[in-house]
């Protein structure tokens, strides 16, 4: 008897059907990603607006969370740099690291040792004397001999240095390589370029900015100019690419903020120049208060400036077009003040007070230690701190 052929056959799904599974399908779905995405928002609301309370409330009080003793007790100057600290004197330049470990030594006999710092290389100086050293992070990367006495100094990341040397009425400006190779060597010429007020180098080493002081019968005046030793420079006379005068005012003070903009500061005025090839003045912002000191980052202009019609002082904040962010009252003088990321620190003694570049004081006390250096540290609110005999690492609190 011949078997019966099994036919295959499925239960077909009506398609009206097959697409309420399908929509039903894709709503779950979109349901549990808006879910998701509606708690990991609310979790980073909540996460930034913590943040923010912590950054922005004003605090009272500073308290000791690591503290690292140093076996020297001395008058060593600090300076920060790259990851760590530089502590030197008329005996040596060490760098330590932030447990306040020695990470490398050099002996030096320096009589009136000055620094100058970059990201990537600092110059120590001996102020009226002929030594300068060149570090990187790594130790010695090389030592220059002047035959001239030291006035001033600058330094670019590559270790090139240049300097102004003393000789009766006519100063010279040498740039060295960080071996002590001459690169380029200027005569200065008091009775017609001035004499050489402030100095300073873009972080390439190509150009440096120079600020001249001089006399026109009664009148003092200002010249500032930028050598540039590039390609550019070559081709102009004495490397000269931009050189302009300013009357009645002391050009006192160059620094660089980046790689395209440069800052040249009078004693009532500041100029912004833009470009290193050929620095053009872009804007110039005059000021009608006596300035007590001046610092900068790569993003702010900063002034602590005379309160005339009340006693006091004020911070005032520039941003790089030259326009004011803050200006604001501080709590008293301070001798030392510079700007760590969005954060103006200010200190003397162990009286220290914090602002933010939004304006709020964060913080204004006693820190319980007389601070030779402070600097951020690594987490919400705290600082590391600088003394004689220690380094602490603070945090603040209410």
């Amino acid at each position: 008897m011949a078997q019966k052929k099994k036919i295959p056959f499925k239960i077909l799904t009506p398609p009206d059907d097959l697409s309420k599974i399908k929509h039903k399908v894709r709503k779950f779905r979109f349901e549990k990603v808006r879910r998701v995405s509606v708690l990991l928002v609310l979790i980073i609301l909540a996460a930034c607006g913590t943040y923010l309370l912590l950054k922005n409330q004003t605090y009272i009080r500073a308290r000791v969370s690591e503290d690292y003793p140093s076996n020297i007790s001395d008058t060593s100057s600090y300076a920060q740099f790259a990851d760590g600290i530089v502590r030197y004197n008329r005996d040596g330049v060490v760098f330590l690291n932030k447990k306040n470990e020695e990470q490398w030594i050099q002996p030096t006999q320096i009589q009136n040792p000055t620094i100058e710092v970059k990201e990537e290389a600092f110059a120590v100086a001996d102020n009226g004397g002929n030594s300068i050293l060149v570090f990187s992070r790594e130790g010695l990367k090389g030592e220059i001999e002047t035959t001239l006495p030291i006035e001033k100094i600058a330094v670019s990341d590559q270790g090139i240095v240049s300097a102004v040397l003393k000789n009766e009425n006519s100063p010279k400006i040498i740039s060295y390589d960080a071996t002590g190779n001459i690169l380029v060597e200027q005569q200065v010429t008091v009775s017609t370029t001035g004499y050489p007020a402030a100095m300073e180098m873009s972080d390439d080493g190509n150009t440096l900015a120079v600020s001249y002081l001089y006399t026109s019968g009664a009148a003092l005046k200002s010249k500032v100019i930028y050598y540039n030793f590039g390609k550019t420079g070559q081709e102009k006379t004495d490397n000269i690419v931009c050189s302009d005068e300013y009357s009645n005012t002391v050009m006192a003070d160059i620094f660089f903020m980046g790689d395209d903009r440069s800052v040249v500061v009078g004693d009532n005025r500041f100029v912004i120049y833009r470009g290193t090839e050929s620095p053009e003045k872009v804007k110039e912002v005059e000021l009608d208060q006596e300035i007590q000191s001046v610092f900068h980052s790569d993003k702010y202009i900063g002034f602590i400036l005379l309160n005339q019609e009340k006693s006091g002082y004020e911070l005032c904040l520039y941003n790089r077009l030259g326009d004011q962010v803050i200006s604001r009252e501080i709590p008293g003088k301070y001798s030392n003040v510079k700007i760590s990321g969005d954060e103006v620190i200010m200190f003397e003694g162990s009286r220290c007070c914090i602002m933010t570049t939004t304006g709020i004081i964060k913080f204004d006390g006693d820190i319980k230690v007389d601070a030779l250096e402070i600097f951020r540290a690594r987490g919400i609110n705290k600082y590391y701190v600088m003394s004689v005999d220690e380094l602490r690492v603070i945090y603040l609190t209410k």
